[in-house]
């Protein structure tokens, strides 16, 4: 979504939760937000009131490829999936995605696969307009499309809601770029819809950062896959796993 609300029918009122009902009330739902605070250090993974998972020690996550130790301290103590998304440099709208497995053995690397991100490259301290995709490493707890559920198990909010319309930066159609979304936990509210407009860190911190189909050209904030790579991660990505992306440019991830 790129901090940009789809197209919403007339009468919408706004956005809809899974049930088809308005969603009220708030939570904090970013997680690891790069802006250099510590966070909890309450138990193996539990969230605080401010949504930030606690950061607990775990053997080997330092062997993820590509992620220094200020990175990898950054990773919740029961994540078994991460979605390494990599950008080429700091100004750069072009970034490489894979998604790791942690096994006995340690990290288990899927295919590498292009990604885009925002047009500006990639920020520390993500604002509303700024063209650039926040750094860190959030959870992924929900998704959602244009179309029906491709067969994953995040919970999955399908809605006539998610259109795009219009030309992206590089007078790209963006038709199809919300057949399929997964939300990443930036400043939203974990287990609602990734339409869920709710912003716990206030509305000028941006939002509605999601993966979503690629429409060939850079996007407002958000990183896009193509559809076959999407619909592979939405099967992949597993609750029970507890997935979360780390996202950022190789020199800071490296960090």
């Amino acid at each position: 979504m790129d901090d940009v609300p789809p197209r919403r029918p007339p009468g919408s009122g706004g956005p809809r939760n899974g049930s088809g009902g308005r969603t009220e009330g708030a939570a904090p739902g970013a997680q690891g937000a790069d802006r250099g605070a510590p966070g909890p250090a309450a138990g193996p993974l539990s969230r605080s009131r401010s949504g930030l998972a606690a950061r607990t020690p775990l053997p080997g996550r330092a062997l993820l490829p590509g992620l220094g130790p200020r990175t990898a301290a950054k990773l919740p103590a029961r994540t078994r999936q991460v979605l390494l998304v990599t950008g080429e440099g700091q100004e750069s709208d072009r970034a490489t995605a894979v998604l790791f497995h942690r096994t006995r053995a340690g990290w288990r690397p899927g295919p590498v696969w292009p990604a885009h991100n925002a047009l500006r490259g990639w920020t520390g301290d993500h604002h509303l307009g700024d063209l650039r995709s926040p750094r860190g490493v959030f959870t992924l707890s929900d998704a959602g499309g244009l179309r029906p559920d491709p067969g994953t198990r995040l919970p999955y909010h399908r809605s006539n809601d998610f259109v795009a319309t219009g030309l992206g930066f590089e007078g790209e159609s963006l038709t199809g770029a919300f057949d399929y979304v997964v939300a990443i936990d930036y400043n939203r509210v974990p287990g609602a819809s990734p339409l869920d407009w709710r912003r716990p860190l206030g509305a000028e911190r941006g939002g509605g950062i999601w993966i979503h189909v690629d429409h060939g050209g850079p996007t407002h904030g958000c990183v896009s896959l193509s559809e076959a790579h999407m619909k592979k991660l939405l099967h992949l990505l597993d609750p029970a796993r507890h997935p979360v992306i780390v996202m950022g440019d190789r020199a800071h991830l490296a960090h």
